[in-house]
């Protein structure tokens, strides 16, 4: 690259010409790269850029840092509120809530024919947890949240991750409001238990499955 006749102080549209001028240098045709063709579409999103006060291809250096400024800080910000977001996750079942799988699932029955399908619902998804409970499938943990249940029923029940994954995120957000619930989801929460109440899970050779009783 010659550097005669180059301004020490070149506006935007100078030293945008400036690089596209040193790219038509046939070094760079012999095998044109990725790097060439990002250069080119880089350049020209600054089009017409103009930085009080700041000029040349500066404007857009500083233009780029900002970005780059607030997309970590949208990072370090966005990993607190994540974890937050666990840590005031609803617990499935209350520390005092002793309701067998039977009597939490007739509470949904009870629930759905009165037309109260959103707490039908999250009582099918108690009933279904207490379920593996009693089989052994869970440890009985104090405060355990839909995705902490459905997160360890996914080893035992691999053909069924997909749908347990589902059922704990309508869980939290029929519990938190954000969605109303309906006769499909409660029937869906229904089926699943059922599913898994008749399925022999997939266990460490120690431990001997046990086979649910469907209601």
């Amino acid at each position: 690259m010659h550097l005669a006749g180059i301004p020490v102080d070149p506006d935007a549209t100078t030293a945008r010409d400036l690089l596209r001028g040193e790219l038509t240098n046939p070094v760079y045709h012999d095998s044109p790269t990725l790097f060439e063709r990002f250069v080119r579409w880089f350049t020209g999103l600054f089009d017409g850029l103009v930085v009080p006060g700041v000029s040349g291809v500066w404007g857009a250096v500083l233009v780029v840092a900002g970005v780059l400024v607030v997309a970590g800080v949208a990072l370090v910000v966005s990993g607190p509120l994540r974890r937050d977001h666990r840590r005031t996750a609803a617990p499935v079942l209350d520390q005092d809530d002793t309701r067998s799988a039977a009597d939490l699932l007739a509470a949904a029955d009870q629930q759905a024919r009165a037309g109260d399908l959103s707490g039908a619902s999250l009582d099918a998804f108690r009933a279904l947890v207490r379920r593996c409970e009693e089989r052994a499938l869970l440890d009985d943990t104090p405060g355990r949240t839909a995705d902490e249940a459905v997160r360890a029923l996914g080893a035992p029940f691999p053909g069924y991750a997909s749908a347990l994954d589902h059922a704990g995120a309508t869980f939290d957000a029929v519990y938190y409001g954000r969605r109303p619930s309906d006769r499909s989801t409660y029937d869906g929460i229904r089926a699943l238990d059922d599913a898994l109440a008749a399925t022999a899970p997939q266990l460490p050779a120690a431990r001997t499955p046990v086979v649910g009783t469907l209601s």
